[in-house]
């Protein structure tokens, strides 16, 4: 295996290596890195909205509770 790769490695250009390998990788995991700390954003936004508004249902509604135990 070894003279293998070595025979690749003597054959294959080294701009080819990095703007055709290495460059395409190393873009695709910063678009994902920023796409997801984007999702994180609206989650960690949203998080809170949530919270508020599942507490002011559970206590606000006194005819609710009042229907209930009847």
């Amino acid at each position: 295996m070894n003279p293998v790769l070595s025979a690749f490695l003597r054959e294959l250009p080294g701009w080819f290596l990095f703007f055709g390998v290495f460059l395409p990788v190393v873009l695709l995991l910063l678009l994902l890195i920023a796409y997801f700390r984007i999702k994180l954003i609206e989650v960690n936004e949203e998080l809170p909205q949530i919270a508020h508004h599942q507490y002011k249902h559970k206590g606000g509604s006194s005819l609710h509770q009042k229907m209930k135990r009847t």
